[in-house]
């Protein structure tokens, strides 16, 4: 009997990456192939490299992964190396002649073409099922794919296509599946969540997939990512004040605040609307944590728009926050009909003055806290620290609340609910102690 073949992916960039890399690991026959993660002095047949092509530091790192995998193969660790996602997606015309060494370059698409490398047939461009490492109490699912978003800085739409929609019916059934291995959070992500449904059933459809998600047996809490601020669906608030799974939690990127600059980026809002949506969203769900991103120095952001912006958040109050400097893309609107003309150092200054009003207004949240007995999920165990997270916190972008274990948590795994009370905080990290343990 011949043995099995040895494969590792490498996946760089968001969790929508993740998951395209978990869909193509479930598609291979574990008789034939053996998964192994792919660390210092692994050694395998296939290595995979799942890359990200977004903004200039992402393709860098993209790019420098790539050139450490073709050393590896001249040096016999690597039998063959194949490419595939959005760095691939954009530019593999011109790294097919600077990476010799790779085997095969596919791009973002369509899995279908890379497990044919593998030699798997039959599958579709999105396999359902899913490869899950055992622990996790939580999964991201991914409910589209593309955009048909046109904002002025995002490449997006050239590198991933069209948005195209999940069925509800096969979102459940992987779901179900993710929901047997163990996970109990569904964390929805898209391009545009918001904008799920209207090309399968011709109407905003997060809501009637929300309702459907919610009767998964073992599914507790869902939570909303990745929400564009224009026409967001008033039953998804409904959703997120009524329905108890639902946390009470939503990432929605505002990327600014000033009319001018969000003229320039075609965001499709104005600052007015967007106020209007968040005062509606504070309303509308009692108690709701908001998190959001923001570019500085995009252009047509002098210093009085700049100021508008950090006037904005401190005034919003947002719990969780995150900002970027303004990376321009070719081939975007901006990088065609906008002059890059603020330097690095100040888009670095504008960021700085930015984060230093959130640090103030993150820890002012996590202070307010302390003393409140909340619901967490144990995510990690570090020594004889727990590492946990409420409904407010989501992994790998937000704190964390640590909880020392006491002997009588002993017992307490990975994907567990427990609860706590908030002892102590600090700017972004919460303390807290088991009061019960479920």
């Amino acid at each position: 009997m011949s043995r099995k073949k040895r494969i590792s992916v490498v996946t760089l960039g968001c969790s929508k990456n993740s998951v395209d890399t978990e869909h193509l690991l479930s598609s291979l026959d574990p008789s034939l192939f053996e998964i192994v993660e792919f660390t210092q002095g692994t050694s395998v047949d296939v290595l995979l490299v799942n890359t990200c092509g977004f903004i200039a530091d992402a393709k860098q790192e993209s790019i420098e992964a790539v050139l450490q995998a073709c050393e590896l193969k001249k040096k016999g660790r690597i039998g063959e190396l194949a490419v595939f996602g959005c760095l691939s997606q954009r530019y593999a015309a011109y790294l097919k002649e600077e990476m010799p060494e790779v085997d095969r370059w596919f791009g973002a698409r369509d899995l279908a073409p890379v497990l044919e490398y593998l030699g798997v047939s039959g599958q579709g461009s999105v396999p359902s099922g899913r490869f899950k490492v055992q622990g996790k109490g939580y999964a991201y699912l991914k409910i589209s794919e593309g955009c048909d978003r046109r904002c002025s800085y995002c490449a997006i739409p050239f590198i991933r296509g069209a948005h195209k929609s999940v069925p509800i019916e096969t979102l459940v059934q992987e779901a179900s599946a993710l929901a047997g291995s163990g996970v109990k959070e569904l964390i929805l992500i898209a391009q545009d969540t918001t904008y799920y449904g209207l090309d399968l059933y011709r109407k905003r459809s997060l809501g009637a997939l929300i309702d459907a998600l919610s009767e998964v047996e073992g599914i507790e809490w869902i939570r909303i990512h990745y929400s564009y601020p224009a026409d967001f669906p008033e039953d998804v608030l409904d959703q997120m004040a009524h329905n108890p799974k639902v946390c009470r939690y939503l990432d929605i990127p505002l990327q600014h605040i000033s009319d001018n600059v969000l003229s320039n980026m075609h965001r499709g809002v104005d600052s007015a609307w967007t106020r209007t949506l968040i005062r509606t969203l504070r309303e509308r769900v009692k108690g709701v944590v908001l998190r959001t991103t923001m570019i500085v120095g995009h252009p047509g952001e002098g210093q009085k728009e700049f100021e508008e912006l950090l006037d904005f958040v401190s005034e919003a109050r947002f719990e969780r926050l995150g900002a970027f400097t303004y990376s321009e893309e070719e081939g975007t609107y901006a990088a065609l009909n906008f002059a890059d003309s603020i330097p690095q150092e100040e888009k670095q200054r504008r960021l700085d003055s930015l984060m230093e009003i959130q640090r103030s207004i993150s820890s002012g949240f996590n202070n307010s806290r302390i003393g409140s007995v909340v619901r967490v999920m144990v995510d990690d165990c570090v020594g004889d620290t727990l590492v946990c997270r409420s409904e407010f916190e989501s992994p790998e972008v937000d704190g964390e609340i640590l909880v020392k274990l006491k002997d009588e948590a002993q017992s307490v795994r990975i994907g567990d609910f427990i609860t706590v009370k908030i002892v102590s905080a600090d700017d972004y990290d919460l303390t807290a102690e088991i009061v019960e343990n479920k």
